[in-house]
């Protein structure tokens, strides 16, 4: 019997760098390998390049014939005439560029925005972080003549084989939708609004490759697709059917779904998205999720395990305890500045079990509201499928049904980006109008409990409590079908 095609993905995320090789035919992970990156909102490049090649090492990647790079999404690489970094990228998470997305909407309008992209500026998004380079670092920004996305960058590296010079970049239409100056539902680049952020400077951008497209050769003959943002990756992944919403609980939290049209939410909690397959994505993201766990483990002298018991023993609502989890200020709500809080707090309440629970739900509570923003765009939310590192939290599994309303279903844990980039690269190597199909396994489905009106009591008081902390996020939350 001939050996089977094998192919790779990769998923260079804001923490490391983790690579899989898969049966192109069925899925199956055969090989991983994984490596660190460093921590913080800005890095050099090339800490993408040693992780990956650390990752890479040691033989994984023999017999592999396609390869495709997911990335996080937004990061900004300025290149020079050279294809040199020109200064550290900044990351979807530094929010210091939350005045310059002010300034962006400001000048155009949120409305105006959100027609033209799909997506309205806040502090992540690429566009922002270019209008604040021209401000703060305009010498930086005159020397740069390209800028690209960190998946895009590491695609280009492993094709030059890590040797730096000037070449042809290429992206795809998933990550380019997240730059604020490519639009999802015309399929170009808005030079014009490129041009409004940098001041007029000209930078040169990816080519936006066909999905399925092999965008170039490495020396030795690996063929690479042309790779996706880190949440089109996860949706290939897990293989989004009509009905399903992720929720994805790791640095920062997602909500998001497949969807036949675009959208324009001039609030800007919906992000008009491609997916990696030539639909569409909405999306929304907060800043907060799995590290809301880990900083109330500390706070009650625990560690998650426990967090997770105390939790389960406190009734649903905590005793009327509500965390407000913007620990790491937000992104959607758009509250850059802000900071994590507690309300509710009185003698009765005042228990570790208490606030445990207050911590779980503090963060689901918060993709809740995200879930009902993808729901407002018309998409419809059956089952809702959990994945990231908080997602093996017990209580978060028993605890999230009933603030989602539907059944939670949680998969095999895996590394969803990577092999949603490893089915892309068996799409561009087997062919076909489709990605192949490949098996996702669900280990637990939870429904919603008896008492699912405490859940919706939960809903109802952290609104509340929203509303009143930070008035500016009343007109901007959708109302629940």
């Amino acid at each position: 019997m001939p050996d089977r095609p094998l192919v790779a993905g990769v998923d260079t995320s804001t923490q490391s760098c983790k690579v899989v090789v898969c049966d192109a035919e069925t899925g199956a992970v055969l090989r991983t390998g994984r490596a660190s990156h460093p921590d913080g909102t800005e890095v050099d490049p090339r800490h993408w390049w040693s992780a990956w090649e650390q990752a890479s090492g040691d033989g994984i990647l023999d017999g592999v014939s396609t390869l495709a790079v997911g990335g996080q999404q937004h990061g900004m690489v300025l290149l020079d005439e050279h294809d040199e970094v020109v200064r550290p990228a900044l990351l979807w998470n530094d929010t210091r560029s939350a005045g310059a997305a002010d300034d962006l909407v400001a000048e155009l309008g949120a409305q105006a925005w959100a027609d033209a992209t799909g997506v309205v500026p806040v502090a992540a998004t690429t566009v922002s972080k270019l209008r604040w380079m021209a401000t703060h670092e305009p010498e930086r920004l005159a020397r740069a003549r390209t800028c690209v996305l960190p998946h895009d960058w590491l695609t280009g590296r492993i094709l030059a084989d890590g040797t730096p010079g000037t070449r042809a970049w290429s992206t795809d239409a998933g990550d380019a939708s997240g730059t604020g100056y490519w639009s999802a539902g015309t399929r170009d680049y808005r030079t014009d609004l490129l041009g409004l952020a940098t001041g007029g400077a000209s930078l040169a951008v990816p080519r936006v490759a066909a999905p399925s497209e092999v965008v170039g050769h490495t020396a030795s003959g690996l063929a690479l697709a042309p790779g996706t943002g880190d949440n089109m990756g996860a949706a290939l992944g897990l293989g989004l059917e009509p009905g399903d919403v992720v929720v994805s609980l790791g640095t920062s939290g997602t909500a998001f779904a497949r969807h036949s049209r675009p959208s324009a939410d001039p609030t800007g909690s919906v992000q008009s998205f491609a997916d990696a397959e030539g639909g569409f994505l909405p999306l929304v993201c907060t800043l907060n999720a799995a590290r809301v766990l880990t900083s109330g483990a500390a706070m009650l002298g625990t560690d998650v395990d426990s967090l997770d018991r105390l939790a389960l023993a406190a009734e649903p609502g905590a005793g009327g305890l509500t965390l407000l989890p913007f620990l790491d200020g937000e992104r959607t709500p758009n509250l850059p500045t802000a900071s994590g809080s507690l309300h509710g707090l009185t003698r009765t309440n005042a228990t570790p079990e208490n606030l445990a629970r207050a911590v779980v739900e503090g963060m689901l509570l918060g993709l809740a509201a995200a879930v009902d923003a993808v729901r407002s765009v018309g998409c419809p939310v059956e089952r809702v499928l959990l994945i990231g590192g908080a997602a093996k939290s017990t209580a978060v599994q028993e605890i999230a049904p009933d603030l989602f309303g539907v059944p939670v279903a949680v998969p095999s844990p895996g590394e969803y980006v990577a092999v949603g980039a490893a089915r892309q690269a068996a799409w561009a190597r087997l062919g076909g109008d489709r990605p192949p199909v490949w098996d996702v396994d669900v280990d637990v489905t939870v429904d919603p409990h008896d008492d699912r009106g405490r859940g919706a009591e939960a809903r109802a008081r952290y609104a509340e409590r929203l509303a009143v902390a930070h008035p500016s996020t009343a007109a901007t939350t959708p109302a629940r079908t």
